[in-house]
């Protein structure tokens, strides 16, 4: 192993799950010289969701060595579009917002990108498990861990000798492994949305080549990005609007394109080339994110909603943020005891747990309407008596959203307090509920 470390010193890490969160966090602590095994039994979805990258992601992407697969993979994307109404379209370039803001990010075929980072992790010497692992309770004792792999994943694991790992990552995702195992609960957003999307060849595309676009529909809303040579169009919708689409999920996303003029226009006469595939419960956070010997990294940890395309970013911040956090177990400066794991992981477990309060606030401010009508109170306000004064304050008002939806300043308290500023006294005489998504 690399970094220089003993090996009897070394981390002794097992990794559940393969997606990004936990391929980029294998990465990174196998670089630092972690003993890391990363148990993933193979299995694929056809689709997956977060196709969308936001800017904030490539500097993470360099880190790892794995922009080359996002552009070998994927397209670039230069910028977002928000289609809500006929009069109300804003369209967005990162460039515009650079250097404070990467001046573009990229769309990726998930299941193939994943394949690629896992890949990566496996070359810098992450030992594979081709199974799924089962996690249990450990058995109550002082100073000793609160979880363990249960006997036949640790016999699946050569690696680890027959010794239980120093730490468990669970990188399960939506599974949650660690939470089932320990009955940890989740906070669950108000929301009840389920989404259905699917990739389609041969579209009409009028828009900038990788720009996303967000539209608000009759109810909920859709997506349209950019892939190379497809285009992925997906609805998200309430439950009981969705049953009204139709009982299939192929035939809900037939019936919502059908029904949107725009989308219609786009994908009237293309073919769709993949299944339908179908996501549900967005807005979920564990109640804990670590404990005595172990931690949760990317959607295990909890995931806001497909809105702004946070996904891959906080899967790819939570593997960083917990490598940092893990650097005194991994030079020696703390023992790789339980504990000693729990106290190092706390503060990525609060940074953590704020960054995923800081997007689902953004993301809010998309669905009450309060964002858009500052788009349409700054349109009207710039119109009337335009002046330098006026374009600099609207400037400086578009880079601290821009600061906050490119995942470079979703946290910043001011950005944060001039949104929320804006959101009760900027909005002049335009109602955010008439651009508020049902």
């Amino acid at each position: 192993m690399s970094g220089g470390h003993p090996a009897a010193a070394a981390l002794r890490v097992a990794v559940v799950g393969g997606g990004i969160a936990g391929s980029a966090l294998a990465l990174l602590l196998a670089r630092r010289g972690a003993r890391v095994v990363l148990f993933d039994d193979g299995r694929r979805r056809e689709l997956v969701v977060g196709e969308s990258l936001v800017p904030a992601a490539v500097p993470l992407l360099r880190r790892l060595g794995a922009e080359a697969d996002a552009a070998a993979l994927g397209v670039r994307k230069p910028g977002v579009s928000f289609v809500w109404s006929g009069a109300d379209r804003a369209s967005f370039t990162f460039a515009r917002f650079a250097p404070a803001v990467p001046a573009y990010a990229y769309n990726v075929p998930r299941p193939a990108f994943d394949e690629a980072l896992l890949a990566r992790a496996l070359a810098a010497g992450v030992v594979p498990v081709r199974a799924a692992a089962r996690l249990e309770p450990a058995a109550a004792g002082a100073g000793g861990p609160e979880l363990r792999l249960a006997p036949e994943s640790l016999a699946a694991a050569p690696a680890l000798d027959g010794r239980q790992p120093d730490l468990i990552v669970d990188a399960s995702g939506r599974a949650r492994r660690a939470a089932r195992a320990l009955g940890i609960g989740a906070r669950v957003g108000p929301r009840r949305d389920v989404a259905h999307f699917a990739h389609f060849a041969g579209c009409r595309w009028d828009d900038e080549p990788g720009q996303v676009v967000i539209g608000r529909a009759a109810a909920g809303w859709t997506w349209c990005i950019p892939l190379r040579e497809r285009l992925s169009i997906g609805i998200v919708v309430g439950q009981e609007d969705a049953r009204r689409l139709g009982r299939a999920p192929a035939d809900r996303l037939a019936a919502a394109i059908a029904r949107d003029a725009r989308l219609s226009a786009i994908a009237g006469d293309a073919r769709r080339v993949t299944g339908v595939a179908t996501y549900a419960n967005y807005q979920l956070v564990s109640t804990r994110g670590h404990g005595a010997g172990w931690v949760m990294v990317g959607d295990a940890f909890g995931f806001v909603d497909p809105m702004l395309s946070p996904g891959v970013f906080l899967a790819l911040h939570s593997a960083a943020l917990a490598a940092r956090a893990l650097d005194p177990v991994l030079t020696g400066r703390a023992p790789a005891s339980p504990r000693a794991v729990e106290r190092a992981l706390a503060p990525y477990a609060r940074t953590m747990a704020g960054t995923l309060r800081a997007w689902a606030d953004l993301v809010e401010y998309l669905y009450d309407g309060r964002l858009m009508a500052l788009v349409r109170a700054g349109r009207g306000w710039l119109g009337a008596r335009p002046g330098p004064v006026k374009r600099r304050a609207q400037h400086h008002i578009e880079r601290h959203v821009a600061l906050q939806a490119s995942g470079v300043a979703t946290t910043s308290r001011y950005s944060r307090g001039l949104l929320r500023f804006l959101g009760r006294h900027g909005v002049r005489d335009v109602d955010p509920g008439d651009l508020a998504i049902r």
